[in-house]
């Protein structure tokens, strides 16, 4: 949807579709406001900023931690929520389009949280109804969210963000988090390592994409290259996403992080992972204290608060 409010509140009635429309200032306040939406939730306060709002959650897609935690936000914030948790309970197993979906829906609520299975998805129903939409994950595109709320962990769990080494690792071609991360932390002068096998490269253009704005990028098949890096993402398989099932069973189980390889290569590296794992973790890496995914997990929800204020608060 078109329109903003500047000023005071950059991000009032705008989308949020992909971490390349934000600034480096919107981040910031992005994250400055989820901290305060953490003491707010720990506290187990409810605030009324949202009291007169309806906010659509609409997945098409599975998800636990979104879904909820983007549910609890909405709800925290004192916003009603109405709520379409599968395809297969929505008009979309009838055939119905996404963009009629979504001006549907528009018609109901005050903003549209959206999952689907479509890149770019999002983006055609954000500009065909006149309310903001929140990307939740277009098929292999994107996941804006998600990427902040990794951020906000990252300068949670190290203190700060800039000039940061970031290792993301696996299946870098359909992981649609990675692709937010990266341009997220752009803005605080990161350098990249992607580690993965030859099938799941990070997209080309992007990597070419991300050196043109100066960004270091390293690429590699090396597990104990990639655990160099102050910071080291792992991703699962998106099997879901192969057009062909057995290159997926040929390539499980390609990285495994373990405890061992920690220790052994860098044990002050922080782990991060969006959730869920299948293999790609050990359970003996859990309990080290630089493994941070279910801290990273908890976070959502926080994040989720901060963008669904600014984006209907005032």
């Amino acid at each position: 949807m078109g329109g903003s409010f500047r000023g005071r509140f950059p991000l009032a009635g705008r989308d949020l579709l992909s971490t390349r429309d934000l600034s480096r200032e919107e981040i910031l306040l992005i994250l400055d406001t989820a901290r305060s939406m953490e003491r707010l939730a720990r506290s187990r306060g409810v605030a009324g900023v949202l009291s007169r709002k309806v906010v659509a959650v609409l997945f098409l897609e599975p998800s636990t931690r979104t879904r909820l935690s983007f549910e609890a936000a909405a709800q925290r914030l004192g916003a009603r929520v109405v709520t379409v948790a599968e395809a297969s309970s929505s008009s979309a197993a009838k055939g119905e389009t996404l963009v009629d979906t979504a001006r549907m829906l528009a018609g109901y609520a005050d903003c549209i949280v959206m999952r689907q299975g479509e890149t770019g998805g999002a983006r055609r129903a954000a500009d065909a109804v006149d309310v903001p939409v929140v990307n939740a994950g277009d098929g292999a595109g994107e996941h804006p969210t998600q990427a902040l709320l990794d951020l906000y962990t990252i300068r949670r769990e190290l203190g700060g963000l800039d000039g940061l080494s970031v290792a993301m690792v696996g299946d870098l071609k359909y992981g649609r988090t990675v692709h937010s991360l990266a341009y997220v932390l752009l803005p605080f002068r990161p350098s990249f390592v992607f580690c993965s096998p030859g099938e799941l490269r990070f997209p080309p253009e992007l990597v070419s994409d991300l050196q043109s704005r100066g960004a270091p990028v390293a690429e590699t098949d090396s597990l104990a290259l990639a655990l160099k890096a102050d910071v080291v993402y792992m991703t699962r398989l998106q099997r879901e996403r192969f057009a062909d099932p057995a290159a997926g069973e040929r390539l499980k189980g390609a990285y495994v992080l373990t405890r061992a390889l920690v220790e052994a290569h860098h044990p002050e590296a922080l782990i991060l992972h969006p959730l869920p794992r299948v293999d790609e973790i050990a359970v003996d890496v859990d309990d080290l204290p630089t493994a941070a995914y279910f801290r990273q997990a908890q976070n959502g929800m926080y994040v989720r608060m901060a963008i669904l204020k600014l984006i209907l608060g005032r």
